[in-house]
């Protein structure tokens, strides 16, 4: 039992010195990711529609 009160000790001490992000860098990234996400999947959707017409193509001549 002694070793896990030390452990939250010492947790509770690790967590005083974590640099948390402020609401700016947070929205800032949650910005940068969603725009990424929307900006890779709408690429792979281009170049899906592009293989498919081209195998299309391919398959029916």
């Amino acid at each position: 039992m002694q070793k896990f009160i030390q452990y939250l000790k010492d947790v509770r001490t690790e967590m005083i010195k974590v640099s948390w992000p402020n609401r700016e860098e947070i929205i800032g990234g949650t910005s940068l990711v969603v725009t990424l996400s929307i900006f890779f999947a709408t690429v792979v959707w281009i170049f899906d529609q592009v293989l498919n017409r081209l195998l299309s193509i391919i398959v029916s001549s």
